[in-house]
């Protein structure tokens, strides 16, 4: 008799400690991984299709995409370079979640090989980049 009362004691105690374990989960939820995406996108928004091979002052067009996953409204800057010279730079703030696309032009204006490169900033920014893409050019 006197087991079966300490077995139902301990059975209640882990019970109580499941139940007690599930509500903390559901309350205190994990927040999970913080990041944001960072990408281009080519023709026909496809991850491809870029405008490599261009001519002296061609425009071309791209969409540049940022996803913010950093659980909390975050400002970034966006500074965009060919071949190490910054062409652009802009500021954006995104809720969490939230996806801003980018409509792109720009022109070559020298032949050549070339690097078309976008570098992320999250604000406040230490001068570091977060996040970077690039693509290369040919420029005839």
């Amino acid at each position: 008799m006197n087991f079966d009362k300490t077995l139902t004691i301990i059975l209640i105690v882990l019970l109580v400690a499941a139940i007690g374990a599930t509500v903390y989960i559901i309350v205190k939820p994990n927040p999970g991984e913080k990041f944001t995406e960072f990408y281009i996108l080519g023709t026909g928004d496809k991850a491809g299709n870029y405008p490599t091979n261009l001519s002296v002052n061609e425009t071309a067009n791209i969409t540049i995409g940022i996803v913010n996953h950093e659980q909390t409204t975050t400002s970034y800057t966006m500074v965009s370079t060919l071949n190490g010279g910054t062409i652009s730079d802009a500021n954006y703030t995104l809720l969490n979640n939230e996806t801003r696309m980018i409509n792109y032009s720009f022109m070559p204006t020298q032949a050549g090989n070339q690097t078309l490169k976008f570098n992320l900033y999250k604000l406040p920014s230490n001068g570091t980049v977060y996040r970077s893409v690039y693509i290369y050019l040919n420029v005839v």
